[in-house]
């Protein structure tokens, strides 16, 4: 097992423990139909599988100097942020789906940064992409446990934080041409965003029993 995916699991097994403590202290929960938790988990998922995959091939792409592919599949990446980001508007309205767009554009903006300074062999560049990914880590974990008390900052930052390296060290392996490893990295990413749609639904499921019935 890699370093990365050891790590990952950590980071997993923390959430877990964080949110199931959580899951103690709300009555709510139990008035949620778990059938409509379950479609909404399904969705989340689906969608955070799309941020994956479609930034996966901008990051391929600039590795391999494609730019038509490039671009298109940065389309893509924007409509995707897009669905995710209006998945809440029924709980919070469309000022927060907006800001939550914002949020996730700048998380993008920060992957791509990381991926043109590979590419282009800039440390400097790659520092500064860096801060950029743990700072934008911060603001949604500040955004999302403001808007809901069932997502603890700590744990959301964590989670973020722990995508945000998934996409960095996918991009050092694109570069490296080490494609048994990427493999490794993808299935860690993929288990990784599930957990962060489960987060969400669940926070959703115990603020608003009444949108599950």
């Amino acid at each position: 097992m890699s370093q990365l995916i050891r790590q990952s699991v950590a980071v997993l097994l923390f959430a877990v423990a964080t949110l199931g403590g959580c899951a103690h202290q709300s009555p709510t929960e139990v008035n949620a139909n778990p059938v409509r938790v379950a479609d909404t988990k399904a969705a989340l998922r689906d969608l955070w599988a799309g941020h994956i995959f479609w930034i996966r091939n901008v990051v391929l792409d600039n590795a391999t100097n494609n730019p038509a592919a490039r671009d298109a599949a940065e389309k893509e990446v924007v409509a995707n942020a897009k669905q995710i980001a209006g998945a809440i508007t029924p709980f919070y309205g469309e000022a927060a789906s907006q800001k939550l767009f914002t949020l996730l554009a700048s998380h993008y903006g920060a992957v791509k940064e990381y991926s043109e300074a590979t590419v282009a062999g800039s440390k400097r560049q790659q520092e500064m992409a860096l801060a950029h990914l743990a700072s934008n880590a911060d603001e949604i974990a500040v955004f999302l446990s403001g808007a809901n008390p069932n997502l603890p900052k700590d744990t959301v930052r964590g989670l973020i934080a722990a995508h945000g390296a998934h996409h960095v060290a996918q991009i050092t392996q694109f570069q490296q041409q080490d494609y048994a490893h990427e493999a490794e990295t993808w299935q860690a990413m993929r288990q990784h965003v599930y957990l962060i749609a489960d987060a969400l639904t669940t926070a959703l499921a115990k603020q608003f029993p009444g949108k599950f019935a």
